[in-house]
């Protein structure tokens, strides 16, 4: 069979080669097309393809006119649009808000090949395209921006981009069971408009007589663009009802109109997990992107297998509750074997599996019996501050899956790569996980997040105090000697999270320096769509308190802050030391193992470093061995040499 016959159709010709004159739902994405189940375009096509709906797949179309979403004609029920995996400002800026050079979702890294704000775009030339066909938007864009919510890049409120984008349906979190029913009420023709009372949906109605009788009343838009209480309010209450079992359905008014989002679709079963995940994926990318150089995305998840979905963690600055869900579902033992024991197949498979995760790896189960009933807590995390009580901390099934996959013949390692939770590795009686981790699912390193050092940022956080890292580092080496490894740690830290001062910064530095860890890894906080710590960087409130906190607004103090994380930098030295002298710790300016940076007259001292310095940074050939001013004359390049000029010694 021709490889590109197993993908779903992209153009017109290969519609006719399937013998198809019609089809049935057109998906437009702002991603390459990758048929993997880490895509959700893949997934929900897939989906949809089993339920025995004809699907075409539209690839990062060019935006400026509604041409290409022609080109394959006109679906029958409905246009259905994500923005990708990432949402596209995400994908498109920094966190410095500056413009990013390659696109790891994009064929050969390209930029430029989606548009900012994809989702609201690309459902406007639908529209112009498709006049009168029901219009569906979903993925992590929407679904992050269901609300009215703070846009960093505008540096205000929006709307919902379910009104930005004209769209008929909203659809957010794992969208197979909303998508599912919505495809089958368009498939009786029943009135988009009428499609108001669908898990896991929101949509705009006229009155407020047609909201459901226990609707809960946010703030308006108009509200919350106004007012940063309101605001925070508003992300208060859309986190204390974002439950599948005990969630009511919410609205927000928007001008005349008010905006409906109903409670989170209940979290797919094993059984219906195990679909999913055995749908005929090609796990690829779609072969028109070879010779443009492939889709890097893939090559983190070709060889990895997601086990399980949503995460009890609950960072505040995390996407993932508020998108996935914090109630844990996972995949039988049996359907993850199979998917291995196919991957072994693959003519490029070396005997690797990079990851068996997910959100966070090592969560299999529910966090406690509680909620099956009950839902999550409204009022507080599983594991932070610190781990509740009635937690359910057991690795048992999770290590029983990795025995299992160990032994599967033509596997010669399985790793997990993707977030290990630390503190709830602690919190199991049995540390037998802990030790077949260490000496089998390693390799070479192993990625947590502790974060940040200090108690309160990472209250802010919603992480663990630092002592539980201390205790999980302990022992981490106790096994690695246990079983004569050398594998390490790379933490994840964040500078400029809300809470976070200069003061904050300068004592994770310091705390690293003494641990003799320069941090490879540091993220300026980034305020996306929906968390609850973007709601701290917008309004300086705690929305699960109502109290102030500081944030760090400034680039200037952002830079600040991220450089002493990364002290040793020469590039970051001026920063670093104009952060030590505005917070008064100018004794870390010096020359004991305590200090960050030399003072400036010991940079300046010796004639040999500035000269070195200056050449470099003029570009002028660097003098190797300047030993004295003697030494230094004679081998200085002559005025107005060029690079690269002269005599060879």
């Amino acid at each position: 069979m021709d490889e590109a016959y197993r993908f779903l159709p992209i153009s017109k010709e290969d519609m006719e080669q399937r013998g198809w004159w019609w089809y049935d739902f057109l998906i437009v994405t702002g991603d390459a097309y990758v048929d993997h189940p880490s895509f959700g375009t893949a997934v929900i096509s897939r989906v949809l393809e089993a339920e025995g709906y004809r699907v075409a797949v539209l690839a990062q179309p060019d935006w400026h006119s509604a041409e290409a979403f022609l080109a394959m004609g006109r679906p029958k029920y409905g246009v259905l649009i994500n923005s990708g995996n990432l949402d596209s400002m995400v994908a498109h800026y920094t966190a410095a808000k500056k413009r990013r050079s390659e696109d790891f979702y994009s064929p050969g890294k390209k930029m430029g090949l989606r548009p900012d704000r994809a989702v609201i775009v690309y459902a406007n030339r639908a529209r112009e395209a498709f006049p009168g066909l029901p219009i569906v938007i979903g993925g992590l864009e929407a679904s992050l921006r269901r609300f009215a919510h703070y846009d960093y890049w505008d540096d205000k409120v929006r709307r919902s981009v379910l009104l930005d984008s004209g769209a008929d349906i909203l659809s957010y979190g794992m969208g197979e069971s909303s998508m599912r029913e919505i495809a089958k009420r368009l498939k009786k023709k029943v009135d988009p408009k009428t499609i108001t009372d669908i898990r896991g949906t929101a949509v705009l109605v006229d009155s407020i007589e047609q909201l459901p009788e226990n609707t809960v009343m946010l703030p308006s838009y108009e509200e919350v663009k106004d007012s940063i209480r309101h605001y925070a309010d508003a992300t208060r209450i859309e986190y204390a009802e974002h439950d599948p079992v005990r969630g009511k359905p919410m609205a927000q008014k928007h001008g005349e109109k008010y905006l409906l989002v109903n409670p989170p679709a209940m979290p797919l079963s094993t059984e219906e997990l195990d679909r999913v995940a055995e749908l005929p994926y090609v796990k690829n990318y779609h072969p028109m992107y070879e010779e443009m150089g492939g889709v890097p995305a893939i090559e983190e998840v070709r060889f990895s297998v997601i086990h399980n979905r949503g995460c009890f963690g609950a960072c505040s600055f995390c996407a993932l509750a508020f998108h996935q869900g914090r109630m844990i579902t996972s995949r039988s033992h049996e359907s993850v074997i199979k998917e291995v024991t196919e991957l072994t197949q693959f003519p490029d498979f070396k005997g690797y599996i990079n990851d068996v995760g997910g959100p966070s790896a090592n969560f299999r189960h529910v966090s406690c019996k509680k909620q099956l009933k009950y839902g999550m807590c409204a009022d507080r995390r599983c594991l932070a501050p610190t781990p509740c009580k009635n937690l359910d901390a057991d690795h048992s099934d999770y290590l029983k899956l990795l025995r299992k996959l160990r032994a599967i013949p033509g596997i010669k390692k399985v790793f997990v790569r993707s977030g290990i939770r630390y503190d709830y590795m602690l919190e199991d009686k049995n540390d037998q996980f802990f030790k077949e981790l260490v000496e089998h699912h390693i390799s070479g390193q192993l990625k947590v997040a502790p974060e940040h050092c200090i108690d309160s940022v990472l209250d802010y956080m919603g992480k663990p105090h630092i002592d539980v890292y201390e205790r999980f580092m302990d022992k981490y080496r106790r096994l690695n000697d246990k079983f004569s490894k050398k594998q390490f740690l790379v933490p994840y830290l964040m500078s400029s999270h809300p809470g976070s001062r200069i003061e904050d910064a300068i004592a994770l530095a310091e705390y690293l320096n003494k641990l003799g860890r320069q941090p490879e890894q540091v993220q300026d906080f980034y305020p996306t769509p929906g968390t609850i710590s973007t709601c701290m960087y917008h309004t300086g409130i705690d929305p699960l308190t109502m109290k102030s906190v500081y944030v760090a607004k400034t680039q200037h103090e952002k830079d600040m802050q991220r450089a002493l994380l990364q002290w040793k930098r020469p590039d970051k030295r001026k920063l670093v030391i104009e952060a030590l002298k505005y917070a008064g710790r100018e004794d870390l300016i010096g020359y004991g193992p305590e200090c960050l940076v030399r003072p400036d007259s010991a940079y300046n001292r010796k004639p040999s470093t500035v000269k070195v310095k200056k050449a470099v940074e003029e570009k002028k050939p660097e003098v190797k061995k300047p030993v004295s001013k003697k030494g230094w004359a004679k081998a200085k390049p002559k005025k107005n040499a060029r690079p690269g000029k002269g005599k060879k010694k």
